[in-house]
């Protein structure tokens, strides 16, 4: 009852918000020496909370000494931005609103009763979000308008992290051409020598590692087989150089059922910090691919259903591949990655 209730409320918001909310004109905020600036993206999704990363980034570039308030869904982004100094707020929605609605309330009040000189939407998408814009309290608002007024439309502006980013070098005249920040955890010295001493406790040898997710929801996760396949040719072909590590999500479940050694945490920042160590993480469009695509170890996302021009990985080495229309490109671009030649097993 409670799903059908929560379609029927999202079907509702998003008519009811479709048409709220102009953003400032473009150009309208160069200069401007804002020092409060909230971002919206009241989702609970690991992925999409970590993909405001690179905004935040780009606002700390942007206006010097500036102080970050996040409006988000659920606890997970107090973690993911513990080490950002800027980031100094939280309003969080709790994910089970019509089971906490005291709580709920509670957080739309506070959104209220803060001012701020700039209010960023992250998702246009999302009616949560335009209507968290229209009644946060700021002089100056970007609800992401769909298309940019002021000049042409970059080739990489519809990647979900991109964008907002884009949007807001519209109203300020930075220019496009400035690379996008990647995604960061912001991990520190002491984190990533943690991670360290967790990989080397796993393997207690001297071999760089290649790491990997099987799991993905719904349609994103590929079977069994395929994974069984793909597992075998990084035995095969890399084994006697190479530790192989699945990374396991949560509900401890595993697409090779268990057969490589593995690694779960339930502390969210220990994950990206054993990543941090290994020479390349292979993994669907997921929470932990975004996780992973915030350090600095190679990604390989494999993309099948959803758009990698909106999710893909990117920055560094990092790439989107769909092993499906091109099915030679995990194994050619994995020893590109991990610059080892290809043996002649694998060789066309």
């Amino acid at each position: 009852m409670l799903k059908k209730i929560n379609v029927f409320r999202k079907g509702m918001m998003n008519l009811l918000t479709k048409n709220i909310g102009i953003s400032s004109p473009p150009g309208s905020l160069a200069n401007k020496p804002f020092k409060k600036v909230l971002v919206i993206r009241p989702n609970h999704r690991l992925g999409n909370q970590l993909l405001i990363s690179s905004l935040i980034q780009e606002i700390e570039n942007t206006f010097e000494n500036c102080e970050i308030d996040l409006f988000l869904k659920g606890n997970v982004g107090k973690i993911i931005y513990s080490n950002y100094p800027s980031v100094t707020g939280f309003i969080c929605l709790p994910k089970d609103h019509f089971k906490k609605i005291g709580n709920y309330l509670s957080s739309w009040v506070k959104l209220r009763n803060k001012k701020y000189d700039l209010v960023i939407n992250t998702v246009p998408e999302s009616s949560s979000g335009r209507l968290a814009t229209r009644f946060a309290n700021s002089t100056y608002k970007i609800y992401d308008p769909e298309i940019l007024t002021g000049r042409a439309v970059p080739k990489d502006y519809f990647h979900i992290a991109k964008k907002p980013v884009y949007n807001l070098r519209e109203q300020t005249g930075v220019s496009f051409s400035k690379p996008i920040p990647k995604l960061n955890l912001k991990l520190t010295d002491a984190e990533i020598a943690k991670g360290k001493v967790l990989l080397q406790d796993l393997f207690n040898n001297q071999k760089e590692t290649i790491a990997f997710f099987t799991f993905a929801t719904g349609g994103k996760c590929y079977s069994k087989s395929w994974w069984h396949e793909t597992y075998q040719f990084l035995k095969e072909e890399f084994q006697g150089e190479f530790n192989l590590l699945e990374i396991l999500p949560k509900e401890n479940v595993s697409q090779i059922d268990f057969k490589a050694k593995t690694f779960y945490s339930e502390d969210l920042r220990e994950i990206p910090a054993v990543i941090e160590n290994t020479s390349i993480f292979i993994a669907a469009d997921s929470g932990v691919m975004h996780l992973a695509s915030c350090t600095n170890t190679p990604v390989v996302g494999l993309f099948s259903v959803t758009d990698s021009k909106v999710y893909g990985p990117y920055g560094a080495s990092n790439i989107a591949i769909n092993p499906f229309t091109n099915k030679e490109a995990l194994k050619t671009q994995i020893p590109v990655l991990l610059k080892k030649p290809l043996s002649s097993l694998y060789q066309n």
